[in-house]
């Protein structure tokens, strides 16, 4: 059956009943852009709890044709030190019904509510829409284009296949590797926003982040590597790698995460950060993974990306980061 635009109705999240309704046109969206990823309910609901900056029911919004849900979009607004009001967008439309006018439904929507967010924040340096798309995204890629979206950054998904034959690189003199504890938790995560402040795109933590950040399935202080500079100490650098084993279950697998890395600007090019990662991977063999897998920015001026070449990481996917003015200009 071919249904027209005029099909397609808008509604906020409706809490609860949606998840698994949400997870079905996720999965038959990630498996038509072939993305190696399998959502259920019970991870999305955990996900979304531990989400901050974000108001479900003014920030999601659902479209159906019928009593069917064929897509969804959710949009959250953060500023970057720049002071640049930023508001990315993540939508799904099921591709049983692409091309259809969901997609432009759900990015009008968020261009919508994006428009109101930036009215009241009028001090901003710049107001803009934001929307990653996958290698294989090309339906998400040609409506942005077609919109007026353009590519600002690449980043890129990098895979190790095998956790044999892991380079072990030494910490450099003067540093250390102690086991996580929780009094240790709140030095980490202001350590790691400090070394952030010089990346591209950065944006300052906002309050209870901290407390997200802690509630989040990521946090797996066990298989944390942190380095702490003996002389002051103070975190100097951290590798902070996580296991989603209810994906690995889903997709019969054994891939752990080699992610949030960072190092101090004061302890760079010492070899710290290929130390932790060499560790980090260690330490998800040490759990009973296979493979590991990081994304990186592309553009980095770090030249990160070479840096997890020397530890074994081949890119996999080259992926794009719209933009797109929000207008016209906010008012207050």
């Amino acid at each position: 059956m071919t249904h027209r635009a005029s099909d397609v109705q808008l509604r906020p999240f409706a809490g609860e009943p949606d998840f698994p309704r949400m997870a079905e046109v996720a999965n038959a969206s990630f498996a038509a852009d072939g993305i190696a990823m399998v959502r259920t309910a019970g991870v999305m609901r955990a996900d979304y709890a531990a989400m901050s900056s974000f108001d479900p029911v003014r920030s999601i919004v659902m479209a159906q044709i019928g009593d069917r849900l064929v897509g969804y979009a959710r949009t959250w607004p953060f500023t970057t030190s720049e002071g640049f009001l930023v508001q990315p967008q993540v939508a799904f439309v099921h591709p049983d019904f692409r091309r259809r006018g969901v997609g432009t439904a759900l990015l009008r929507c968020m261009e919508d509510h994006a428009r109101q967010v930036a009215a009241a924040h009028p001090r901003a340096t710049a107001w803009l829409h934001q929307a990653m798309v996958t290698e294989g995204e090309r339906d998400r890629a040609h409506l942005l284009e077609s919109s007026g979206y353009r590519v600002v950054r690449h980043f890129l998904e990098m895979e190790r296949p095998t956790l044999e034959d892991i380079p072990d690189f030494a910490l450099p003199p003067g540093f250390e590797a102690r086991p996580v504890e929780p009094a240790h938790l709140r030095a980490i995560f202001d350590a790691h926003m400090e070394a952030l402040r010089d990346h591209w795109g950065f944006a300052p933590p906002d309050p209870g982040d901290f407390e997200h950040w802690k509630a989040a399935r990521t946090c797996q202080p066990h298989l944390w590597q942190v380095a702490w500079h003996a002389a002051s100490n103070q975190v100097a650098g951290q590798v902070k790698p996580w296991i989603d084993a209810e994906q690995n279950a889903t997709l019969g697998r054994r891939r752990g995460f080699t992610e949030f890395i960072s190092v101090g600007k004061p302890w760079r090019r010492q070899g710290l950060a290929r130390a932790l990662v060499s560790r980090a991977l260690h330490a998800q063999k040490a759990a009973g993974m296979d493979e590991s897998a990081l994304g990186v920015d592309g553009e980095s001026a770090f030249n990160a990306a070479r840096l997890y070449e020397a530890c074994g990481f081949r890119i996999a996917k080259r992926n794009a980061l719209y933009r797109k003015p929000v207008g016209p200009a906010p008012t207050a």
